[in-house]
């Protein structure tokens, strides 16, 4: 009989191994991975890993890639903290694209200097009220919020797709399912020449500080920590467990429909059916790679736009499957997950041993 024994004291320094072993794990099964789609393994990890690191050019495209994961991995860190469990990021930043889009929409023809920061504004405005959802759910009837922001994502794309395939569609387009292109007024600037490195990586150190700040340095930040570890503890001392549901999703909506503003006025310029590759999903690895920290994010989110980048580069370079990129990070997780689980429990075999002068 194989079972998990909870460990009495919880070793610090493996809590942030933990992330270290996980991507190492990770390199090891690539080599695997790559060996079985009979390419050398040497030369594929190297094309998937470090290529994409050679150019500066590639080092921007990681950058703007690394942008929206890190975005909502810290909005989502916060919320986990107080385990509120947010996985309707995808869903937010998708809404959170339609409010913002939908002013530049409006306003195409327009050359205001405040576009583009009402863009912003409205897209955290809309991804926050899309997260307000399951926190209302969750406080007046106990749903949980896992299954209603994960359902309300499915929504935000359909009615993404039918406003880009209606009453959005570009009428010059010919036909094809996007949204006019938005007005220079309402594009992210570009903060490196011939590259696409915009406004958005600006953004997001902000909110890397921000988060910061708050977690390390405000009572609210205080309050979170202390549900998340002791919810008993922090009902006797008065935290209303409730105020912190809605706050932790509207802050990580909000966040998340910063980063759909970034994308689309970003690196797309418009709206269609296709802005984001799981952003929203990935950042949730990005949370748990990054420690729920705000600074740990930032490597994460790193480490995860390379996935992409990497996974670009070996289709073109070796010729891999797509869906490589999502193999890694799927094992990535898993091995992530699996370091936790031991650094809390250790490994027995056999029966319990009943204490003496227990109940026979």
């Amino acid at each position: 009989m194989v079972r998990l024994e909870p460990r009495q004291q919880h070793s610090q320094a493996m809590i942030y191994l933990s992330p270290v072993i996980a991507i190492i794990l990770t390199l090891l099964s690539g080599l695997v991975i790559f060996a079985l789609f009979g390419k050398n393994p040497v030369t594929a990890l190297y094309t998937f890993f470090v290529l994409p690191l050679t150019t500066i050019y590639s080092l921007t495209e990681l950058l703007v890639k690394a942008t929206p994961l890190i975005l909502i991995g810290v909005g989502l860190s916060i919320g986990f903290r107080a385990n509120v469990w947010n996985i309707g990021a995808e869903g937010q930043l998708t809404m959170g694209a339609i409010f913002g889009g939908g002013l530049a929409i409006w306003l195409h023809d327009s050359s205001s200097i405040f576009l583009l920061p009402g863009m912003i504004v409205l897209g955290a405005v809309g991804g926050g009220l899309y997260g307000a959802v399951p926190a209302l759910l969750k406080t007046r009837y106990g749903v949980n919020e896992i299954l209603t922001s994960l359902m309300l994502t499915y929504v935000a794309t359909l009615l993404l797709s039918y406003l880009v395939t209606g009453p959005w569609r570009d009428p010059g387009g010919y036909n094809f399912p996007e949204s006019r292109t938005f007005p220079d007024a309402g594009m992210m600037p570009i903060i490196l020449e011939e590259s696409r490195l915009h406004f958005g990586s600006i953004l997001a150190v902000m909110v890397v500080i921000g988060g910061w700040v708050l977690m390390a340095k405000t009572v609210i930040g205080f309050q979170l920590k202390v549900v998340g570890l002791a919810p008993a503890a922090a009902k006797h001392v008065g935290f209303v467990e409730n105020k912190l549901i809605w706050f932790g999703l509207c802050l990580g909506g909000a966040l998340a429909g910063i980063a759909g503003v970034s994308e689309v006025a970003g690196p797309i310029g418009q709206l269609n059916p296709s802005i984001s590759p799981g952003y929203g999903f990935t950042a949730i690895i990005v949370a748990f790679l990054g420690r729920l920290h705000p600074v740990g994010v930032v490597f994460a989110g790193l480490v995860m736009a390379l996935t992409y980048i990497g996974g670009e580069t070996a289709q073109i370079e070796i010729g891999t499957p797509a869906a490589v990129t999502g193999l890694f990070q799927g094992i990535l997780l898993f091995f992530l997950l699996a370091s936790d689980v031991l650094t809390s429990y250790r490994i027995r075999f056999g029966r319990p041993k009943v204490a003496e002068g227990g109940a026979s």
